[in-house]
């Protein structure tokens, strides 16, 4: 078995990042601001009883995890969470050891820490990590081509990061200020009791720092509101025919089982034969796919597995093709 690194770690935290945008905590990695960030870390650590789990929070905020949320969630603490930011989205190429043990426990990779994930990998996850690190698709820095946001960039342009440009055109001051500038305007009532957040006093920032403090509340009600106009307006709902997606009409109480998704209304399960091109001219998959006991699906483009949606659809590589679909038949 390969030696796998801790530059392997910090890909598949990165790939499961990606993962969870989607998931239960969609509402806090979405936009992995230092507020999100560390509300998402008290959830995580709530019902967490994990030893090693414990020692990585004191090790990255300097103070044990008290349940009773007596601990005090300052200005330092959160540009400590900034790191793990920027980790996530890629901006920073050399994060410390603690932020991406941390950056692990907030997006839920299994298993870790990383002396547990070089023991218990899954021997196709450790091909496809020995490929993708011996090809060209590793070329961004982690696993560029099953991430979402590259295949949904390609596909739809307006969908582009920008805050994930922002980081990269803009000076580290200006990042934070901007940071700290929106924890400070966050619901207080909706912060578990005992956590701090600074406030600046009234005067500090003169009658520019309240205006420009008016607008943001103003503007995040405004996007509130579009957010759930659109979806109370929102008529359609797609549905999976076995092999596509069909829309249809939401049931009488406004429920859908599966939203519709523009990225993702184009999905098609395909069955490959002998002249089934797997890979692009340069290597990149064509093809997605997902274990199923011992054989594997095929799909058109990467999205969530539409049979269990917790579940994404990952690119092709040689060893897959190799084990499960070596006896392809032969195309009509």
């Amino acid at each position: 078995m390969p030696t796998i690194t801790f530059e392997d770690y910090k890909k598949a935290i990165k790939a499961k990042y990606e993962e969870e945008k989607n998931g239960e905590y969609s509402n806090n990695l979405n936009s992995p601001t230092s507020a999100n960030l560390r509300n998402l870390c008290i959830k995580r650590f709530e019902t967490n009883n994990s030893k090693d789990d414990l020692i990585t929070f004191k090790s990255f905020f300097d103070f044990p995890f008290d349940r009773d949320n007596r601990n005090l969630y300052g200005e330092i603490e959160l540009n400590k969470l900034t790191a793990v930011r920027r980790f996530l989205l890629n901006v920073t190429e050399s994060p410390a050891e603690d932020t991406v043990q941390l950056a692990a426990i907030l997006v839920d990779l299994q298993p870790r820490p990383f002396k547990e994930f070089q023991k218990q990998l899954d021997p196709d996850e450790v091909k496809l990590i020995e490929e993708l690190r011996d090809t060209n698709h590793d070329k961004n820095g982690f696993f560029s081509d099953i991430l979402p946001d590259k295949v949904e960039t390609e596909k739809f342009p307006e969908l582009k990061n920008d805050e994930v440009e922002k980081d990269k055109n803009e000076g580290i001051k200006q990042d934070e200020a901007e940071e700290v500038e929106q924890d400070e305007n966050q619901d207080l009532g909706k912060i578990p009791t005992g956590i701090f957040t600074p406030i600046k006093k009234v005067g500090e920032g003169g009658t520019n720092s309240g205006l420009k403090r008016s607008l943001i509340i103003a503007a995040f009600l405004l996007g509130l509101i579009l957010i759930v106009y659109l979806n109370m307006s929102q008529k359609d709902c797609m549905q999976w025919m076995g092999d596509h997606y069909e829309k249809i009409e939401r049931s009488d109480d406004g429920y859908c089982d599966t939203y519709y998704d523009a990225r993702y209304f184009d999905l098609k399960k395909i069955e490959v034969c002998d002249t089934t091109e797997f890979f692009d001219d340069i290597g990149r998959a064509k093809v997605w796919y997902i274990k199923i006991g011992n054989s594997v699906e095929c799909y058109n483009q990467h999205a969530p597995y539409p049979e269990n949606t917790q579940r994404f659809l990952k690119p092709i590589t040689q060893h897959i093709i190799d084990k499960y679909l070596s006896n392809r038949p032969k195309c009509n």
